[in-house]
């Protein structure tokens, strides 16, 4: 089993940035691929952004291409996502996630087997 919590959402007006910091506990996650999904209300929960097991491989979602980054500290145990330029649209939960098996940066939520309960970012204009 993986526990993750995260970390670092807040309040932040357009423009400006947050760091998100997601903390495994339980088991490893350096073998795994690692993900960040946000959920708005009445809205489905949609991928972010995506990083392979040793950080090789990143993917993300168009909505945050060149605003966003993903990165990992497997020594930590650890996965951020750097948010800079928000925007309102960005308001909702963000959820971290560790892949059941998959190594690669998968967008696929079924890829998934564990999730953290979820950080609130609100983006004010």
């Amino acid at each position: 089993q993986v526990q993750l919590v995260e970390s670092g959402g807040g309040l932040v007006q357009a423009g400006g940035s947050l760091r998100l910091s997601c903390a495994a506990s339980g088991r490893t996650i350096g073998n795994v691929g690692m993900g960040w999904f946000r959920q708005a209300p009445g809205k489905e929960r949609e991928f972010v952004a995506a990083i392979s097991w040793r950080g090789g491989s990143t993917s993300y979602a168009d909505s945050v291409k060149g605003r966003f980054t993903i990165s990992r500290d497997n020594a930590k145990n650890t996965v951020y996502l750097q948010m800079n330029s928000l925007k309102p649209e960005d308001t909702a939960v963000y959820y971290c996630a560790a892949a059941a098996r998959t190594p690669v940066a998968s967008a696929y939520k079924g890829d998934y087997a564990y999730w953290g309960q979820g950080t609130q970012v609100t983006v004010s204009s």
